[in-house]
């Protein structure tokens, strides 16, 4: 059945997906829950001594796709658009191609440095591979403090 389009896909999605679910702020807010999952398809692989990530990123290119290391975290960022002058003919009727910005992360711990790292990106796929470096376990020092007298 065909809805107006102020109800979005279903007019339940509004009323009774809020409590229950994320779509409520994924369709606000394309980075937050089920939105970014649904586009940015992660597999992980333990292989030895390395880590690889798959992420399907269809109908993004590479120059609009950043992966960044800091404090321990691999965040992947991608942007897309569909352009908007269109001067085709005909209206479009129903439009689900994704555009806009959405982010992953991941943690892969403090000892991986950025050069560590290999980055690929072909036919959609981003491929990640991370080494595995052991942590080293912190040895604490004891800071005791001098008492006088």
């Amino acid at each position: 059945m065909l809805m107006p389009s102020i109800f979005g896909e279903d007019l339940f999605d509004e009323m009774m997906g809020f409590p229950f679910d994320n779509r409520f702020f994924a369709r606000r807010n394309p980075v937050y829950g089920k939105a970014a999952t649904a586009v940015m398809k992660t597999d992980v692989k333990d292989m030895d001594g390395m880590y690889e990530i798959s992420m399907d990123l269809p109908g993004f290119s590479k120059e609009n796709i950043n992966a960044e290391l800091k404090d321990g975290y691999l965040t992947v960022n991608a942007t897309t658009s569909v352009n908007q002058d269109d001067s085709s003919e005909g209206r479009y009727i129903r439009r689900e191609r994704y555009c806009g910005s959405m982010s992953r992360s991941f943690y892969v711990g403090d000892a991986v440095k950025k050069e560590d790292i290999k980055a690929r990106f072909e036919n959609g796929i981003l491929a990640l591979t991370i080494p595995k470096v052991p942590e080293q376990p912190k040895v604490e020092t004891p800071n005791y403090i001098a008492i006088e007298g």
